[in-house]
Protein backbone atom coordinates (compact mmCIF):
# COMPACT_ATOMS: atom_id res chain seq x y z
CA UNK A 1 0.00 0.00 0.00
CA UNK A 2 1.14 3.93 -0.80
CA UNK A 3 -0.61 6.35 1.43
CA UNK A 4 0.57 9.83 0.46
CA UNK A 5 -0.85 12.57 3.01
CA UNK A 6 -0.71 16.44 3.08
CA UNK A 7 -0.16 18.38 6.55
CA UNK A 8 0.13 15.08 8.09
CA UNK A 9 0.58 16.37 11.54
CA UNK A 10 -3.09 17.83 10.85
CA UNK A 11 -4.18 14.43 10.36
CA UNK A 12 -3.99 11.65 12.93
CA UNK A 13 -6.52 10.09 12.76
CA UNK A 14 -5.67 8.32 9.46
CA UNK A 15 -3.86 5.94 10.87
CA UNK A 16 -7.18 4.64 12.57
CA UNK A 17 -8.37 3.70 9.24
CA UNK A 18 -8.81 0.26 7.87
CA UNK A 19 -6.86 0.69 4.53
CA UNK A 20 -6.98 -3.21 3.61
CA UNK A 21 -10.88 -2.96 3.52
CA UNK A 22 -13.19 -2.21 0.65
CA UNK A 23 -14.83 0.94 1.69
CA UNK A 24 -18.05 -0.49 1.79
CA UNK A 25 -16.84 -3.06 4.72
CA UNK A 26 -15.59 -0.35 7.10
CA UNK A 27 -17.32 -0.22 10.50
CA UNK A 28 -16.37 2.91 12.43
CA UNK A 29 -17.75 4.59 14.58
CA UNK A 30 -19.67 8.08 13.00
CA UNK A 31 -19.41 6.38 9.28
CA UNK A 32 -21.91 7.99 7.54
CA UNK A 33 -23.26 7.98 3.49
CA UNK A 34 -23.03 11.17 2.19
CA UNK A 35 -25.70 12.78 0.56
CA UNK A 36 -26.36 12.58 -2.51
CA UNK A 37 -25.91 10.53 -6.10
CA UNK A 38 -22.44 9.10 -6.66
CA UNK A 39 -20.53 6.68 -9.64
CA UNK A 40 -18.31 5.40 -6.63
CA UNK A 41 -18.46 4.29 -3.06
CA UNK A 42 -18.18 7.62 -0.93
CA UNK A 43 -18.49 7.81 2.83
CA UNK A 44 -18.23 10.82 5.64
CA UNK A 45 -16.91 9.83 8.87
CA UNK A 46 -16.83 12.49 11.96
CA UNK A 47 -14.35 13.77 14.44
CA UNK A 48 -14.31 16.10 17.19
CA UNK A 49 -12.73 18.62 15.19
CA UNK A 50 -12.49 17.43 11.80
CA UNK A 51 -14.86 14.90 9.18
CA UNK A 52 -13.73 13.53 5.96
CA UNK A 53 -14.76 12.80 3.20
CA UNK A 54 -13.52 9.14 1.27
CA UNK A 55 -14.33 7.74 -2.22
CA UNK A 56 -12.98 4.70 -3.57
CA UNK A 57 -11.87 4.80 -7.25
CA UNK A 58 -9.38 3.31 -9.29
CA UNK A 59 -5.54 4.07 -8.52
CA UNK A 60 -5.06 6.44 -11.42
CA UNK A 61 -7.96 8.23 -10.87
CA UNK A 62 -7.25 9.03 -7.48
CA UNK A 63 -3.71 10.43 -8.00
CA UNK A 64 -5.12 12.51 -10.65
CA UNK A 65 -7.51 13.79 -8.83
CA UNK A 66 -5.60 14.24 -5.81
CA UNK A 67 -3.20 16.03 -7.73
CA UNK A 68 -5.69 18.47 -9.89
CA UNK A 69 -7.48 19.08 -6.28
CA UNK A 70 -3.71 20.44 -4.96
CA UNK A 71 -3.66 22.42 -7.76
CA UNK A 72 -6.92 24.19 -8.10
CA UNK A 73 -6.19 25.03 -4.15
CA UNK A 74 -3.55 26.38 -4.73
CA UNK A 75 -4.78 28.65 -7.88
CA UNK A 76 -7.47 30.23 -5.35
CA UNK A 77 -10.03 28.46 -6.70
CA UNK A 78 -13.09 26.84 -4.33
CA UNK A 79 -12.44 23.52 -3.97
CA UNK A 80 -12.49 21.11 -1.09
CA UNK A 81 -8.70 20.10 0.72
CA UNK A 82 -6.81 17.19 -0.42
CA UNK A 83 -5.91 15.41 2.72
CA UNK A 84 -4.70 11.63 1.07
CA UNK A 85 -4.17 9.97 -1.84
CA UNK A 86 -4.26 5.59 -0.83
CA UNK A 87 -3.00 3.24 -3.75
CA UNK A 88 -1.73 -0.10 -4.47
CA UNK A 89 -4.02 -1.53 -1.91
CA UNK A 90 -3.83 -5.30 -2.64
CA UNK A 91 -7.34 -6.71 -1.41
CA UNK A 92 -9.28 -4.23 -3.54
CA UNK A 93 -8.77 -5.11 -7.45
CA UNK A 94 -6.79 -2.17 -7.95
CA UNK A 95 -8.79 0.33 -6.51
CA UNK A 96 -7.71 3.03 -4.16
CA UNK A 97 -9.04 5.80 -1.79
CA UNK A 98 -9.11 9.66 -2.34
CA UNK A 99 -9.60 11.61 0.88
CA UNK A 100 -10.49 15.29 1.10
CA UNK A 101 -11.55 17.43 3.70
CA UNK A 102 -15.15 18.03 4.90
CA UNK A 103 -15.95 21.35 4.09
CA UNK A 104 -17.66 22.51 6.92
CA UNK A 105 -21.47 24.36 6.41
CA UNK A 106 -21.61 23.21 3.35
CA UNK A 107 -25.30 22.50 1.89
CA UNK A 108 -25.96 19.92 -0.72
CA UNK A 109 -28.47 21.32 -3.92
CA UNK A 110 -31.61 19.15 -2.70
CA UNK A 111 -31.45 21.38 0.27
CA UNK A 112 -31.16 24.23 -1.23
CA UNK A 113 -34.13 23.41 -3.95
CA UNK A 114 -36.49 21.93 -1.83
CA UNK A 115 -38.33 25.34 -0.81
CA UNK A 116 -38.10 24.19 2.79
CA UNK A 117 -36.30 22.70 6.08
CA UNK A 118 -33.50 25.29 5.77
CA UNK A 119 -34.85 28.44 6.78
CA UNK A 120 -32.05 30.76 7.65
CA UNK A 121 -33.12 32.20 4.64
CA UNK A 122 -34.15 29.54 1.57
CA UNK A 123 -31.16 30.28 -1.00
CA UNK A 124 -33.02 27.93 -3.77
CA UNK A 125 -32.77 30.90 -6.23
CA UNK A 126 -29.28 31.81 -5.32
CA UNK A 127 -27.63 28.58 -6.42
CA UNK A 128 -27.57 29.37 -10.02
CA UNK A 129 -25.60 32.92 -9.41
CA UNK A 130 -23.31 31.02 -7.45
CA UNK A 131 -22.55 28.15 -10.13
CA UNK A 132 -22.39 30.56 -12.88
CA UNK A 133 -19.99 32.59 -10.71
CA UNK A 134 -18.43 29.30 -10.49
CA UNK A 135 -18.20 28.08 -13.83
CA UNK A 136 -16.61 31.98 -15.09
CA UNK A 137 -13.80 31.40 -11.99
CA UNK A 138 -12.30 28.37 -13.45
CA UNK A 139 -12.32 29.17 -16.72
CA UNK A 140 -10.45 32.48 -15.92
CA UNK A 141 -7.74 30.33 -14.55
CA UNK A 142 -7.65 28.02 -17.51
CA UNK A 143 -9.44 24.39 -15.52
CA UNK A 144 -12.22 22.41 -18.39
CA UNK A 145 -14.42 20.51 -15.52
CA UNK A 146 -16.19 18.41 -17.89
CA UNK A 147 -18.66 17.56 -15.37
CA UNK A 148 -19.83 20.31 -13.94
CA UNK A 149 -23.47 19.30 -12.06
CA UNK A 150 -25.07 19.76 -9.11
CA UNK A 151 -23.90 16.68 -7.64
CA UNK A 152 -20.28 17.53 -7.89
CA UNK A 153 -20.61 21.08 -5.87
CA UNK A 154 -21.36 22.31 -2.55
CA UNK A 155 -22.72 25.50 -1.51
CA UNK A 156 -21.55 27.75 1.55
CA UNK A 157 -23.75 30.74 2.68
CA UNK A 158 -22.00 33.99 2.09
CA UNK A 159 -24.84 36.88 3.41
CA UNK A 160 -27.13 36.37 1.99
CA UNK A 161 -25.91 34.83 -1.58
CA UNK A 162 -24.86 31.38 -2.12
CA UNK A 163 -20.86 30.06 -3.38
CA UNK A 164 -20.37 27.20 -4.91
CA UNK A 165 -17.41 24.63 -4.59
CA UNK A 166 -15.92 22.40 -7.10
CA UNK A 167 -15.59 18.56 -5.15
CA UNK A 168 -15.28 16.20 -8.19
CA UNK A 169 -12.47 16.82 -10.26
CA UNK A 170 -12.13 12.99 -12.34
CA UNK A 171 -13.04 15.10 -15.62
CA UNK A 172 -11.28 18.27 -15.07
CA UNK A 173 -8.24 19.04 -17.49
CA UNK A 174 -5.89 22.15 -16.63
CA UNK A 175 -4.52 24.55 -19.27
CA UNK A 176 -2.77 27.77 -19.61
CA UNK A 177 -6.21 28.73 -21.66
CA UNK A 178 -9.30 27.92 -22.73
CA UNK A 179 -10.54 28.45 -26.08
CA UNK A 180 -13.75 29.46 -26.93
CA UNK A 181 -15.07 26.19 -27.70
CA UNK A 182 -13.94 24.76 -24.59
CA UNK A 183 -15.69 27.11 -22.56
CA UNK A 184 -18.37 26.50 -24.55
CA UNK A 185 -18.80 23.04 -24.20
CA UNK A 186 -17.99 23.18 -20.80
CA UNK A 187 -21.20 25.37 -19.93
CA UNK A 188 -23.44 23.04 -22.43
CA UNK A 189 -22.03 19.96 -20.49
CA UNK A 190 -23.37 22.07 -17.18
CA UNK A 191 -26.85 23.01 -18.84
CA UNK A 192 -27.42 19.10 -19.68
CA UNK A 193 -26.53 18.01 -16.21
CA UNK A 194 -28.15 20.72 -14.66
CA UNK A 195 -31.62 19.60 -16.25
CA UNK A 196 -31.29 16.41 -15.56
CA UNK A 197 -31.14 16.77 -11.70
CA UNK A 198 -33.86 19.48 -11.57
CA UNK A 199 -35.88 17.06 -13.54
CA UNK A 200 -34.92 14.24 -11.00
CA UNK A 201 -35.73 15.97 -7.78
CA UNK A 202 -38.99 17.49 -9.76
CA UNK A 203 -40.05 13.56 -10.71
CA UNK A 204 -39.43 12.61 -6.96
CA UNK A 205 -41.74 15.44 -5.68
CA UNK A 206 -39.06 17.27 -4.15
CA UNK A 207 -38.39 20.37 -6.49
CA UNK A 208 -39.86 23.86 -4.79
CA UNK A 209 -43.12 24.37 -6.91
CA UNK A 210 -41.62 27.67 -8.67
CA UNK A 211 -38.75 26.30 -10.56
CA UNK A 212 -38.71 25.01 -14.07
CA UNK A 213 -35.67 22.70 -14.39
CA UNK A 214 -35.43 24.01 -18.42
CA UNK A 215 -35.73 27.39 -17.72
CA UNK A 216 -33.13 27.17 -14.78
CA UNK A 217 -30.84 25.36 -16.68
CA UNK A 218 -30.90 27.57 -19.62
CA UNK A 219 -30.35 30.43 -17.43
CA UNK A 220 -26.84 29.05 -16.94
CA UNK A 221 -25.74 29.28 -20.18
CA UNK A 222 -27.19 33.29 -20.30
CA UNK A 223 -25.66 34.52 -17.02
CA UNK A 224 -22.27 32.52 -18.10
CA UNK A 225 -22.21 35.10 -21.26
CA UNK A 226 -23.35 38.38 -19.57
CA UNK A 227 -20.98 37.47 -16.35
CA UNK A 228 -18.21 36.30 -18.66
CA UNK A 229 -18.37 39.16 -21.09
CA UNK A 230 -18.92 41.65 -18.57
CA UNK A 231 -15.33 40.72 -17.28
CA UNK A 232 -13.32 40.34 -20.15
CA UNK A 233 -14.42 42.59 -22.79
CA UNK A 234 -12.56 45.55 -23.49
CA UNK A 235 -14.08 49.06 -23.15
CA UNK A 236 -13.33 51.91 -24.94
CA UNK A 237 -12.90 55.36 -23.63
CA UNK A 238 -12.07 58.81 -25.56
CA UNK A 239 -8.41 60.00 -24.52
CA UNK A 240 -8.27 61.87 -21.09
CA UNK A 241 -11.68 60.25 -19.77
CA UNK A 242 -11.13 58.21 -17.17
CA UNK A 243 -14.63 57.48 -15.98
CA UNK A 244 -15.47 54.83 -17.98
CA UNK A 245 -11.73 53.07 -16.34
CA UNK A 246 -13.42 53.76 -13.27
CA UNK A 247 -16.90 52.58 -13.54
CA UNK A 248 -15.66 49.43 -15.02
CA UNK A 249 -13.26 48.88 -12.55
CA UNK A 250 -16.47 49.41 -9.98
CA UNK A 251 -18.04 47.43 -11.60
CA UNK A 252 -15.78 44.24 -11.62
CA UNK A 253 -15.23 45.14 -7.54
CA UNK A 254 -18.85 44.84 -6.58
CA UNK A 255 -18.64 41.31 -8.58
CA UNK A 256 -16.12 40.62 -6.04
CA UNK A 257 -13.32 40.52 -8.82
CA UNK A 258 -9.90 42.12 -8.54
CA UNK A 259 -7.83 43.73 -11.63
CA UNK A 260 -4.40 43.13 -11.17
CA UNK A 261 -3.55 45.37 -14.31
CA UNK A 262 -5.05 47.39 -17.14
CA UNK A 263 -3.73 47.34 -21.10
CA UNK A 264 -4.45 50.91 -22.50
CA UNK A 265 -3.99 50.40 -26.55
CA UNK A 266 -4.96 53.38 -28.76
CA UNK A 267 -7.62 53.28 -31.34
CA UNK A 268 -7.36 53.94 -34.92
CA UNK A 269 -8.80 57.24 -34.80
CA UNK A 270 -6.47 58.97 -32.22
CA UNK A 271 -9.29 60.01 -30.05
CA UNK A 272 -10.08 57.33 -28.11
CA UNK A 273 -8.43 53.87 -26.40
CA UNK A 274 -9.14 50.55 -25.57
CA UNK A 275 -8.65 49.49 -22.49
CA UNK A 276 -8.31 45.68 -21.74
CA UNK A 277 -8.60 44.89 -17.57
CA UNK A 278 -6.88 41.99 -16.58
CA UNK A 279 -9.09 40.28 -14.34
CA UNK A 280 -6.69 37.63 -12.14
CA UNK A 281 -9.53 36.55 -9.30
CA UNK A 282 -12.62 36.56 -7.55
CA UNK A 283 -11.99 37.39 -3.59
CA UNK A 284 -11.63 41.44 -3.98
CA UNK A 285 -13.30 42.05 -0.46
CA UNK A 286 -12.43 38.78 1.29
CA UNK A 287 -8.61 39.68 0.81
CA UNK A 288 -9.44 43.35 1.98
CA UNK A 289 -10.73 42.59 4.86
CA UNK A 290 -7.79 39.41 5.72
CA UNK A 291 -5.51 42.30 4.84
CA UNK A 292 -7.10 44.19 7.48
CA UNK A 293 -8.24 42.15 10.29
CA UNK A 294 -7.38 38.68 9.63
CA UNK A 295 -10.86 37.34 9.16
CA UNK A 296 -11.64 35.02 6.44
CA UNK A 297 -14.68 34.88 4.90
CA UNK A 298 -16.52 34.80 1.82
CA UNK A 299 -16.36 37.66 -0.68
CA UNK A 300 -20.25 38.91 0.48
CA UNK A 301 -19.46 38.05 4.13
CA UNK A 302 -16.28 40.02 3.62
CA UNK A 303 -18.32 42.86 1.89
CA UNK A 304 -20.93 43.10 4.63
CA UNK A 305 -18.51 43.52 7.68
CA UNK A 306 -16.34 45.91 5.37
CA UNK A 307 -19.73 48.09 5.46
CA UNK A 308 -19.65 47.20 9.28
CA UNK A 309 -16.19 48.40 9.58
CA UNK A 310 -16.85 51.65 7.89
CA UNK A 311 -19.74 52.47 9.90
CA UNK A 312 -17.45 52.27 12.80
CA UNK A 313 -14.62 53.74 11.57
CA UNK A 314 -17.06 56.71 11.01
CA UNK A 315 -18.01 56.95 14.82
CA UNK A 316 -13.94 56.47 15.11
CA UNK A 317 -13.91 59.63 13.27
CA UNK A 318 -16.61 61.80 14.64
CA UNK A 319 -15.41 61.18 18.02
CA UNK A 320 -12.16 62.44 17.31
CA UNK A 321 -13.57 65.75 15.71
CA UNK A 322 -15.80 65.93 18.99
CA UNK A 323 -12.68 65.45 21.17
CA UNK A 324 -10.18 67.51 19.47
CA UNK A 325 -8.30 64.25 18.55
CA UNK A 326 -6.15 62.88 15.70
CA UNK A 327 -7.83 61.19 12.49
CA UNK A 328 -7.95 57.36 12.91
CA UNK A 329 -6.59 55.79 10.09
CA UNK A 330 -9.07 53.44 8.46
CA UNK A 331 -6.80 50.39 9.18
CA UNK A 332 -6.42 51.19 12.99
CA UNK A 333 -10.08 51.67 13.07
CA UNK A 334 -10.40 47.86 11.50
CA UNK A 335 -8.51 46.78 14.47
CA UNK A 336 -10.13 48.31 16.81
CA UNK A 337 -13.93 47.10 15.03
CA UNK A 338 -12.36 43.63 15.83
CA UNK A 339 -10.89 44.33 19.12
CA UNK A 340 -14.27 46.06 20.12
CA UNK A 341 -17.13 44.69 18.28
CA UNK A 342 -16.55 41.59 16.26
CA UNK A 343 -14.61 39.23 18.86
CA UNK A 344 -16.05 40.23 21.82
CA UNK A 345 -19.87 39.66 20.10
CA UNK A 346 -18.48 36.28 18.98
CA UNK A 347 -17.46 35.83 22.32
CA UNK A 348 -21.02 35.85 23.62
CA UNK A 349 -22.53 32.94 21.14
CA UNK A 350 -22.67 29.30 23.15
CA UNK A 351 -20.03 27.43 21.27
CA UNK A 352 -22.90 24.77 20.23
CA UNK A 353 -24.56 27.10 18.68
CA UNK A 354 -21.64 27.68 15.74
CA UNK A 355 -22.70 24.61 14.97
CA UNK A 356 -25.33 26.20 12.94
CA UNK A 357 -23.79 28.97 11.22
CA UNK A 358 -20.07 29.73 11.14
CA UNK A 359 -18.71 32.87 12.52
CA UNK A 360 -19.10 35.09 9.44
CA UNK A 361 -22.13 34.12 8.60
CA UNK A 362 -23.63 34.94 12.30
CA UNK A 363 -22.29 38.05 12.34
CA UNK A 364 -23.95 38.80 8.99
CA UNK A 365 -27.55 37.44 9.96
CA UNK A 366 -26.97 39.52 13.54
CA UNK A 367 -26.51 42.54 11.79
CA UNK A 368 -29.66 41.88 9.85
CA UNK A 369 -31.57 41.09 13.01
CA UNK A 370 -30.53 44.27 14.56
CA UNK A 371 -32.04 46.30 11.68
CA UNK A 372 -35.13 44.83 11.16
CA UNK A 373 -35.27 44.75 15.55
CA UNK A 374 -34.92 48.13 15.39
CA UNK A 375 -37.65 49.33 12.85
CA UNK A 376 -39.94 46.42 14.88
CA UNK A 377 -39.15 48.43 17.97
CA UNK A 378 -38.67 52.27 16.68
CA UNK A 379 -35.38 52.71 17.55
CA UNK A 380 -31.68 52.32 17.53
CA UNK A 381 -30.78 49.00 18.69
CA UNK A 382 -27.34 47.81 20.34
CA UNK A 383 -25.63 45.19 18.95
CA UNK A 384 -25.85 43.18 22.31
CA UNK A 385 -28.96 43.94 22.68
CA UNK A 386 -30.30 42.36 19.22
CA UNK A 387 -27.71 39.20 19.82
CA UNK A 388 -29.66 38.56 23.04
CA UNK A 389 -32.37 38.32 20.77
CA UNK A 390 -31.06 36.69 18.01
CA UNK A 391 -29.64 33.44 19.63
CA UNK A 392 -32.86 32.93 20.91
CA UNK A 393 -33.81 32.66 16.84
CA UNK A 394 -30.62 30.44 16.07
CA UNK A 395 -31.15 27.94 18.98
CA UNK A 396 -34.11 26.92 16.85
CA UNK A 397 -32.10 26.33 13.34
CA UNK A 398 -30.53 23.09 12.10
CA UNK A 399 -27.23 22.33 12.22
CA UNK A 400 -25.38 22.61 9.23
CA UNK A 401 -22.01 22.52 9.98
CA UNK A 402 -21.83 18.99 8.99
CA UNK A 403 -25.29 17.90 7.10
CA UNK A 404 -25.56 14.44 7.58
CA UNK A 405 -29.31 13.94 6.33
CA UNK A 406 -31.27 16.29 3.88
CA UNK A 407 -33.52 18.61 6.01
CA UNK A 408 -36.44 18.33 3.72
CA UNK A 409 -36.01 14.56 2.88
CA UNK A 410 -36.58 11.48 4.62
CA UNK A 411 -33.60 10.00 5.47
CA UNK A 412 -32.15 6.81 7.16
CA UNK A 413 -29.67 7.17 10.62
CA UNK A 414 -27.30 6.90 8.38
CA UNK A 415 -27.85 10.08 6.48
CA UNK A 416 -29.14 8.31 3.39
CA UNK A 417 -31.74 9.76 1.13
CA UNK A 418 -34.79 7.97 0.88
CA UNK A 419 -37.65 9.09 -1.53
CA UNK A 420 -41.13 7.83 -0.59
Amino acid sequence: MRLQVTNPDEHEHLIEFPFDQRLADWDLPNLHRVLGIHRHEVKLIEFDRVSYVIKELPDRLVLREYELLREVDDLGLPTVDAVAAVTQRETTDGDGLLITRHLDYSLPYRSLLMGRGLEIPYLGERLLDAMVALLVRIHLAGIFWGDCSLNNTLFRRDAGALQAYIIDLETAEQHESLSTGQRELDVMIARDNMAGGLLDLQASGRLTAHIDPIDAANTVVEQYEALWNEITTPIDAAIGDADPIRQHLDRLHSLGFAVDEIEVISNPDGRSVRIIPKVVEHGYHAERLASLTGLQAGDNQARRMLQDIKSFHADQQAQAVESGGRQVPFNVSAVRWLDRVFEPTMAQVPPELFERLEAAELFHHLLDHRYYMGERLGRPVKLAEALEDYLEHLRAAPAERVLLTDAAAVGDPTGEITFD
